[in-house]
């Protein structure tokens, strides 16, 4: 008589629950490295030096050399070099297609559509640009409530009420991408908004005597309810762009999308260049140098990579970046240009760094109300096979027949 196996023997259940044992001590060294070594944090560290750069020449051009160019114009200059470039890269992509196209074609005889052109593939593009152009309104929108909350509070008063672009951000992403945040990161966030409020204190904190007048027909209340409607604008828009860009059914890649941003952006500064009469210098085109075209061109890739840090990360993640960009432009401004740099300033930006490391190196596991709670079904295969297998054979046999 054949002896009973009396091992025990172990489910699936058990072994998942030694293995989490065994792995939760390393979980978070695990996660951290793969943090600091993904494409998102390069993206992001770009684009905090970009922000960086980009103040700083901007700070030495106007303030330093007085060059008297529109900053309209380098705006519209930016987004033409964002329409090549994006282009230029579209055209790389269907050239890619292209090969793949013809390496399948050649190893399974199949037929397959002919590859589209640049130019329809363009038009194409153009057609389904309905989305970035309510996106290119916003921000056409937002700049002229800057204008008017500026002309009627003081930009200390303005940069207090800009620091809640963050909260914005956050609260938007919640309604519009169901995404849940837990506890440290709603404190990393609050404690970066006060962090870079308290950074810009020399802006906010000017002696009675020093502040500029201001106009004899400002009017607080309208200023600060354009700021607040800005500060809104401002959050939903960049969650708008990460669910465009994330969840829009044509998929689009992000190329496709910043040509679209770009080309529909073009007619929004062009009527603020009208408007603007030709910037400080009073003539169109006037004020440029070789250094004027180094700015532009940073405005461009700041473009870019501010769709490429939502593809990868998002849009907090961009916010995150931005904001950690304030800190590093002042301290460069301070070493280059002789900037103010207060023990304030010193505080608040360590404060700042801590908030964006407590944000991005937050532990949490997160919450997914999009995914379903239900325990998998498991199956245990009968000695016939698995009755479900069959069935989906047969109706597949089925509807082929």
């Amino acid at each position: 008589m054949p002896e009973s196996n009396t091992t025990p023997t172990r489910s699936n259940s058990d072994l998942s629950v030694d293995n989490s044992v065994l792995a939760k001590g390393h979980a978070p060294r695990q996660s951290i490295l793969s943090s600091l070594c993904s494409i998102k944090v390069l993206v992001l560290l770009i684009l905090c030096f970009q922000n960086s750069m980009f103040t700083l020449l901007r700070r030495y051009s106007q303030g330093v050399l007085k060059e008297m160019y529109s900053k309209y114009e380098v705006l519209l200059a930016g987004e033409v070099i964002k329409i090549i470039f994006s282009a230029w890269m579209i055209y790389g992509t269907l050239q890619q297609q292209s090969k793949a196209r013809e390496t399948s074609v050649d190893g399974g005889n199949e037929t397959e559509a002919p590859p589209r052109s640049l130019k329809n593939h363009l038009l194409y593009i153009i057609s389904k640009s309905h989305k970035m152009l309510v996106l290119a309104l916003i921000y056409g929108i937002m700049n002229i409530l800057s204008f008017v909350s500026l002309r009627n509070i003081g930009a200390g008063m303005f940069t207090i009420f800009a620091q809640c672009k963050i909260l914005t951000t956050a609260t938007f992403s919640t309604i519009l991408l169901k995404r849940h945040y837990s506890a440290t990161k709603w404190r990393a966030l609050i404690g970066l908004m006060f962090g870079v409020l308290l950074f810009s204190e020399p802006i906010w904190n000017v002696p009675a005597g020093e502040r500029p007048d201001a106009p004899k027909d400002a009017n607080q209340i309208v200023g600060t309810i354009a700021v607040m409607i800005e500060v809104v604008l401002s959050g939903f828009a960049s969650i708008y762009f990460e669910k465009v860009i994330k969840t829009d059914p044509l998929q689009l890649n992000i190329w496709e999308r910043n040509f679209q941003l770009a080309l529909t952006s073009f007619p929004v500064y062009f009527l603020f260049i009208v408007a603007d009469g030709g910037g400080p210098s009073g003539r169109f085109g006037g004020g440029w140098s070789y250094l004027t075209w180094i700015v532009a061109m940073l405005g461009a890739a700041g473009g870019l990579l501010v769709a490429l840090s939502i593809k990868y990360g998002d849009a907090i993640l961009k916010t995150l970046a931005t904001t950690g960009a304030i800190v590093l432009s002042s301290v460069l401004d301070y070493a280059v240009l002789g900037g103010p740099l207060t023990p304030v300033m010193v505080i608040a930006g360590i404060q700042v760094i801590l908030a964006i490391f407590n944000y991005t190196f937050d532990m949490t596991p997160p919450q997914n109300t999009n995914v379903s709670t239900t325990p998998p079904v498991t199956r245990t295969p009968s000695r016939g096979g698995n009755a479900d297998e069959e069935m989906q054979l047969l109706k597949r046999t089925s509807s082929r027949s």
